[in-house]
């Protein structure tokens, strides 16, 4: 067994850069983790380094738009369809996939207390817990939102995923994904996207783990618009890491399962799948710190909507209409004049999976708790609690910065479907609706 990763010195621009990544979101990037693995000048050689497989891995239609066109070339050990066996349909578990119909749950607004850990030994692919879908995966649109509960690390496996890109939130516990780009650690208040296709592993370095994955079966996750806002502040691209080159040349019984068509198959390989030695491309898995987020906020009356805090957006056909946005709700100033500050009541044409990361939801300081889930469906009514209410209707509204908090929400245009796992957990809140029971009749016409 043999495994290797490029000399940091290599790779970092700058003293600033994270060892064993690379800056930037977006970019065309190179990488080799031997000496003259990367070929200069052709994608394709006669004859690869190393003895290596030129292969290209492509994420779009090899048509699209220059800016929107996504390919990367791996230099591998073995090419890919060495690494596609016999494969066997296997139980999907509590992994569901749009459009996805199985129970008859009244609409309503619901929340979910945080999903146990559980005590039996779970690794990533059997601890995926999918609470709602949306869309149509074998179209390409829409989405699902999944807890991930995981005890145990991937040994001897990998994965990959045909029906979309994954991009996780993680709440409890640090991840490591090995993936055939490179290695991602990662920790609570960073998100690490993987593209559709890009084989990987989730390990466990400091034990059980828990936390959010969003499945995207549209177009790739970008960057949004700023519009007004200019050439700076929201995501920044700096702050986007990808890794640097890493493989294993690792000669062992191997596992790797494929998500497909809503459904898991595995196949048994001789070998690892995460041989890639060399590649360069704009195709590849990414982390970013939601901490590095730079807010935009009202400085003067009213509350802006939501949008301003997007930091991923997966566009669909219509303009401003997005197929998912990934939002946050960060530490910032609130200094609004005459202002309710908290969000107000309203209902949206987008339905809104909302979690929390850590802290303290300003909107509601009951009830939602870390590793909780809302979920606020399309034209169904929502806004602050009683508590919140009071407090931002009452209190003195001087300078106040929200600390120690970050939530964040999954807003799509598609309804999204709770699955029979969501709706028949204990975790589900069965008296979620009444936290609005205390907001009372207010009006008389005799005081303006």
């Amino acid at each position: 067994m043999n495994i290797n990763t490029a000399p940091d010195k290599i790779h970092r621009a700058s003293a600033q850069v994270t060892p064993g990544y690379m800056s930037g979101f977006g970019n065309s990037f190179e990488t080799e983790a031997l000496t003259g693995a990367l070929p200069i000048g052709r994608n394709s050689p006669q004859r690869c380094a190393y003895g290596l497989y030129a292969e290209q891995l492509s994420g779009s239609p090899f048509t699209a738009p220059r800016g929107t066109n996504e390919r990367s070339w791996l230099y591998r050990i073995r090419p890919s369809v060495k690494h596609s066996g016999r494969f066997i349909k296997v139980d999907r578990q509590h992994w569901r996939t749009a459009p996805c119909h199985e129970n008859d749950l009244p609409i309503a607004q619901l929340r979910w207390d945080p999903l146990p850990m559980p005590s039996e030994k779970l690794t990533f692919v059997q601890g995926i817990h999918t609470m709602t879908t949306a869309g149509d995966a074998g179209a390409q649109a829409g989405m699902a939102a999944h807890v991930y509960l995981i005890t145990a690390s991937m040994v001897d496996q990998n994965f990959y995923n045909a029906d979309g890109e994954l991009l996780f939130v993680l709440q409890q516990g640090k991840l490591l994904i090995v993936t055939e780009f490179g290695r991602i650690d990662a920790e609570p208040g960073e998100i690490v996207v993987i593209p559709r296709g890009v084989k990987f592993r989730v390990e466990l370095p400091d034990g059980p783990a828990r936390g959010y994955l969003c499945e995207n079966y549209g177009g790739a996750f970008t960057l949004p618009e700023r519009g007004p806002i200019g050439a700076n502040c929201l995501a920044n691209a700096r702050d986007f890491l990808t890794p640097v080159a890493f493989y294993e040349d690792k000669d062992t019984p191997t596992e790797l399962y494929v998500k497909w068509g809503g459904e898991l198959y595995v196949t048994k390989l001789g070998h690892s799948p995460i041989d890639v030695v060399a590649w360069h491309g704009n195709y590849a898995p990414y982390k970013y710190d939601l901490r590095t987020f730079s807010p935009i906020g009202a400085i003067g009356f009213d509350h802006p909507d939501p949008s301003i805090f997007t930091v991923l957006t997966s566009p669909s056909e219509t303009a401003g209409t997005a197929n998912i946005d990934f939002v946050i709700f960060p530490e910032r100033w609130m200094v609004g004049e005459n202002t309710f500050r908290p969000p107000w009541y309203h209902m949206n044409i987008m339905s809104e999976f909302m979690g929390l990361i850590y802290g303290v939801y300003d909107a509601k300081p009951q009830g939602f708790v870390p590793g909780g889930i809302s979920l606020h469906n399309m034209m169904l009514p929502h806004g602050p609690d009683r508590e919140a209410f009071d407090h931002a209707s009452n209190g003195e509204l001087k300078p106040v910065k929200l600390t120690g908090t970050m939530a964040f929400m999954f807003e799509t245009r598609f309804p999204q479907r709770v699955t029979e796992y969501a709706a028949k957990t204990p975790a589900l809140q069965s008296d979620y609706a009444d936290c609005w029971n205390g907001l009372e009749k207010r009006f008389d016409p005799n005081k303006p």
